[in-house]
């Protein structure tokens, strides 16, 4: 059995893993509005405001209520904290896996949390754990509207403790608080157990339980995807896929709004538009579309308009009967014809030629259509679905675009935002392509460096989702086998990376992405090591040496990696090993020869 035990004399600070790997995770695009914790949008927040919303909770619905709702709040932040670290710290035992939940509830600024003893076996379901809480925010803003009582009164924090550690055990636990500072203590205590480790819990279980006035805050929108609350593979992503389609990922609100609209229009005979820059991945979209619709088990027929010479989209559209011009030996179909049933996806509709958009009005407004050199008409049964990147408001105003049939395909449009409004879908994106070329490579890639998500973070994405996925593919093929993607796998053609977010350093604040105080290759003064690894990934060619031709020496790399992870673990050797991803005697072994 796996079991570690802590005295409460144990600091925080000994008794957990290395911080940094999750303060790496911590971004702020302050130019956006935007933090995120990894893949999860976060907010910062007045516990002020946080004590205002418990007040208006619990007179209005009533103490029970306004208690249960917020426990199952904190138990869906600390079930999704779980689905974090195990991504995060796979490499960690059981127990200092655990603890990355009280880690992340003191980085989400909650309280202090110090363990006192924590025992888990995964194998069997064991489970113990017993925590400290000091300064707890939930308290502080109970205790002053309601001043001290009888009840214990961390009821977010409690349920997050049992959502993170219910996750991490897959089975249920429950944590109690039995001492509380809201009861005149001087610190809360939390105890966890299994559920059937304990007797007399369904008061507290039904805390957890969503009753008829929330029950469509979380179940309902699991029944209408046909998705399990708790079916959340790949780290979570199930749920984050409002439509059910393997190819269609996303979390950001501007995704779901899109989704949303889709799955509005699905059962609908209506023709849909699809605006947004070139490369936001319409065309996924729009098969998605055909996936949902009553028409799926119909043919989807996609034909790109600005791929097409004017003197043919006709005959592509519409089919040709034999012998209407030279070389048509043989009558063809087009594609309104093969999509009969289905869906047409007209991709680049702004590019169509004149003459063939008035053909498409018709074929739109009275669902039939006449072959090149034909006379005979022919009922279609066609949904359509267009595409374009262009402002066809504006093509009509410069005479390029039919204005009737710009109100005919705007029906119902819909705006798919480009990925820079949308970066919490960055990382999706990153993991999504990322098993996608590992399985068609036969590569095994262990995932991103730090300041490649940095970078990818920070990029502002012209190609969108296009882009994105060449730029996973060339990392992939770049990366070395059981190693990780770097920066200079990624940008290699030129891109322009702008420093725009902000990450957490060391010493807990802000900086600039790759300007934080404990960079993981932070130049010492004097030297120019910094900037010649800077211009090597960059692709601008090492600073002149007077004449001669530049070099960069790896051995020097490494030893200020050795360095920088050896200061930011203070001196534990293990921690560092774990951040630079070899073994401790691998690490002891470099330290000795290099004279480090």
């Amino acid at each position: 059995m796996a079991k570690t035990t802590h005295n409460q004399a144990t600091t925080s600070g000994s008794a957990y893993p290395d911080f940094a790997d999750l303060l790496e995770k911590v971004h702020f695009a302050h130019h956006e509005g935007r933090i995120w914790l990894d893949q999860q949008r976060m907010v910062l927040m007045h516990t002020s405001a946080l004590g205002v919303l418990r007040a208006e909770l619990i007179e209005s619905l009533g103490i029970n209520s306004a208690r249960g709702l917020l426990t199952r709040i904190g138990y869906n932040s600390g079930a999704r904290d779980a689905r974090l670290t195990a991504s995060l710290r796979g490499q960690l035992t059981e127990a200092e896996a655990i603890s990355s939940g009280a880690q992340l509830h003191m980085l989400e600024g909650m309280a202090r949390v110090e363990p006192v003893r924590l025992e888990v076996d995964v194998a069997s379901g064991h489970f113990y754990g017993e925590f400290l809480w000091y300064g707890s925010a939930e308290d502080e803003e109970h205790t002053q509207r309601y001043g001290i009582g009888v009840e214990p009164a961390c009821w977010m924090q409690v349920g997050y403790a049992s959502g993170f550690a219910s996750v991490f055990v897959g089975k249920p636990v429950l944590f109690r608080e039995v001492s509380c500072a809201s009861q005149g203590e001087p610190h809360c205590r939390i105890i966890g157990k299994p559920v059937d480790a304990w007797q007399d819990v369904d008061h507290e279980l039904s805390f957890l339980s969503v009753d008829a006035l929330t029950s469509g805050l979380t179940a309902a929108r699991f029944a209408e995807e046909g998705v399990a609350e708790d079916d959340m593979g790949d780290g979570g992503q199930a749920s984050l896929r409002p439509l059910p389609d393997p190819a269609v990922v996303g979390a950001s609100a501007g995704f779901n709004a899109v989704c949303h609209m889709l799955r509005r229009v699905a059962s609908s005979q209506a023709t849909v538009l699809l605006l947004g820059e070139s490369g936001v991945g319409k065309e996924v979209l729009a098969r998605a579309l055909h996936r949902i619709s009553p028409r799926a088990a119909k043919p989807f027929i996609a034909l790109n308009c600005a791929a097409i010479p004017n003197e043919l989209i006709e005959a592509e559209l519409f089919g040709v009967e034999r012998g209407a011009y030279t070389g048509a030996t043989a009558g063809r179909e087009g594609r309104f014809e093969r999509a009969d049933g289905g869906t047409l996806f007209l991709d680049e509709i702004g590019n169509m030629a004149w003459t063939a958009q008035g053909k498409l009005l018709r074929a739109l407004q009275e669902r039939e259509i006449e072959r090149v050199g034909d006379i005979k008409v022919r009922k279609v049964d066609v949904r359509v679905v267009a595409a374009t990147n262009l402002d066809l408001r504006e093509e009509v105003r410069q005479g390029r675009f039919r204005e009737d049939l710009f109100y005919r395909l705007n029906v119902f449009p819909v705006r798919v935002p480009p990925l820079r409004e949308r970066r919490e879908d960055i990382p999706i994106f990153m993991n999504h392509f990322l098993r996608k070329f590992c399985e068609r490579d036969g590569k095994a890639i262990g995932g991103f460096t730090a300041r490649a998500v940095d970078a990818m973070l920070s990029y502002d994405w012209p190609g969108n989702v296009r882009e994105l996925e060449n730029l996973i593919e060339r990392g992939v093929i770049l990366a070395p086998e059981q190693g990780t993607i770097d920066i200079g796998h990624l940008f290699l053609g030129g891109e322009e990376i702008t420093d725009r977010l902000l990450s957490i350093g060391g010493d807990g604040r802000l900086h600039r992405t790759g300007q934080s105080g404990d960079s993981a290759l932070q130049a010492k003064p004097g030297d120019g090591l910094q900037q010649q690894i800077d211009a090597l990934l960059s692709g601008s060619g090492l600073p002149d040496a007077g004449g001669e031709a530049a070099t960069i020496s790896l051995v020097d790399i490494e030893n200020r990696l050795i360095e920088s992870a050896v200061r930011q673990s203070a001196g534990n050797l293990s921690a560092a090993a774990r951040l630079l991803g070899i073994s401790r005697p691998k690490l002891d072994y470099r330290m000795k020869t290099r004279g480090i």
